[in-house]
């Protein structure tokens, strides 16, 4: 049986073909997709490391920022226009996204120690969910408990808050500044001539004879 040929070629010499003139385009394509996605899982992986760098420090400039880049980081993908995101990114955002929502709801004064603990566990669960869309096995306890942070940092941070606020309120004028004030600067010269002339004063109010001196200045 004669094989089929097409255009003088039979099937398998146009697989030669088509393989030595798409090969190379369909290898640099995959080539561009392997980088893109090392690239993607650079980000969330140096996104992760910061959040969890600072986990103890929670009102750092840097906690702040990887915080807001993670709706960025964790977006998904958009191939040929069409948007594509892993349920494991999704449950990201969505942790994201209420404690996000927690934060931004400042509780009273008699709430505040509940509102620190839920935030907490809400912040743990973030990083959870990180950590199993990366391919980190950490679990929960590990995330929420074993963080360090000197207690000088904390007094430091205490302090710089404190300092914050006072100086908002002078600003403001909710507060004034008090001044306990113990002494001026005085000059002894002044000082000697108004003793002088005080003396004389009395001398005259004495003798009923009041002598002035009239000094010329130098020309």
């Amino acid at each position: 049986m004669e094989p089929t040929l097409y255009f003088n070629l039979e099937l398998k010499d146009w697989a030669v073909v088509m393989s030595t003139m798409f090969g190379p385009i369909l290898a640099v394509q995959a080539q561009k997709a392997v980088e893109g996605f090392r690239e993607v899982r650079s980000r969330k992986i140096r996104l992760f490391e910061t959040l969890m760098a600072t986990r103890a420090s929670r009102v750092s400039p840097e906690h702040v920022r990887a915080l807001n880049m993670i709706d960025l980081v964790f977006y998904g993908e958009r191939t040929f226009g069409i948007h594509r995101r892993s349920g494991k990114e999704q449950r990201i955002l969505d942790a994201w996204k209420e404690y996000r929502d927690h934060l931004n709801n400042k509780p009273l004064d008699e709430q505040f120690q509940l509102w620190i603990a839920q935030g907490s566990e809400l912040f743990t669960n973030l990083l959870y969910a990180m950590a199993q869309d990366i391919g980190y096995k950490f679990d929960r306890v590990q995330l929420k408990r074993d963080s360090y942070s000197p207690i000088a940092h904390g007094e430091l941070e205490a302090e710089e808050s404190e300092l914050r606020k006072a100086t908002l309120s002078l600003v403001t004028g909710q507060h004034a500044l008090k001044m306990n004030v113990i002494g001026f600067p005085i000059d002894s010269e002044a000082l000697e001539a108004n003793k002088s002339a005080i003396q004389n004063v009395g001398k005259a109010l004495e003798s009923g004879v009041l002598r002035v001196e009239i000094q010329h200045g130098a020309e």
